[in-house]
């Protein structure tokens, strides 16, 4: 295996781990990153999907805790049957969604200049949700994610599928779109990290079944360095995370995905940077 590659898949692994957890948009990184890093043909987008899944070990290791006692107590436990059936129908919109239009999506709106004008609308949107929960905290009615019903689960997975468009962030949309709805700060990220189990280990198996004739053997090096690099980058990330929204707003990431966007826009129309369509 070709050391630069295994280098570009380590860097992607860490883009990927960094901000797959944040409201900044994975895919929208990936994206760009792919295109700088000349790493952006078919096989690479399968890659892009794949790594996800070491993020996801990493969410499995922050929260085993509550993984764990909810498996033990399912079968006998009402609460902890709500909770699993919550996940579930959050998680079902994705699979309806992506199902029927994913393809199109990918074929129109997976560009740089579509990724940084999502980037820089999402900023502007979470700070509309951050001034509203700030000027009206009496909309907050849930707290925990074990208050939340069938209803609030299923407006949840509707948000989470407009991260179908690149750029737009799938935690983003899950997070601020629960904060819309309702639920506090730390309700809607948790919810939002226990929804993104299924959601992005199934896109991650379905992707490779689907595209399994462009892999081979030789390939498992890259998708391993990628994996590796993208779990311990989550860890990290998750773990900031967790503490920073103790004391902390989103603000910070609002501003950042509208700088970003600009400078993609901004070095796109300027031919500065040839950004790969």
């Amino acid at each position: 295996m070709d050391t630069v590659l295994l280098i570009k898949a380590a860097i992607m692994g860490i883009v990927e781990g960094l901000t797959e957890f944040l409201p900044i948009s994975s895919t929208g990184h990936l994206i760009l990153a792919g295109s700088l890093l000349g790493f952006d043909d078919d096989k690479a987008k399968v890659f892009d999907i794949a790594i996800q899944t070491g993020a996801i070990f990493a969410v499995i290791l922050v929260y085993w805790k509550k993984i764990r006692d909810t498996l033990v107590s399912l079968p006998h436990d009402g609460q902890a049957q709500q909770f699993a059936l919550n996940v579930l129908i959050a998680f079902i919109p994705a699979v309806v969604l992506g199902l029927l239009f994913g393809k199109a999506i990918k074929a129109h709106l997976f560009t740089p200049v579509v990724v940084a004008s999502t980037f820089i609308i999402g900023g502007f949107i979470i700070l509309w949700a951050e001034k509203r929960q700030q000027r009206n905290p009496a909309t907050t009615r849930i707290y925990a994610v074990e208050q939340m019903n069938a209803l609030d689960a299923l407006k949840v997975g509707l948000v989470q599928c407009l991260a179908m468009i690149p750029g737009t962030s799938r935690s983003g949309a899950t997070i601020i779109g629960g904060m819309l709805l309702g639920l506090s700060r730390k309700a809607a990220i948790d919810f939002s990290f226990y929804l993104a189990i299924p959601t992005l280990i199934g896109a991650g198996v379905y992707s490779l079944y689907k595209e399994r004739a462009l892999l081979s053997m030789a390939d498992v090096p890259l998708f391993g360095v990628g994996l590796l690099f993208s779990f311990i980058s989550a860890w990290l990330c998750i773990r900031w995370l967790l503490r920073y929204i103790a004391t902390h707003s989103f603000v910070v990431f609002a501003w950042y995905r509208i700088a970003f966007g600009i400078v993609v826009l901004a070095t796109a129309w300027s031919g500065l940077v040839v950004w790969a369509e």
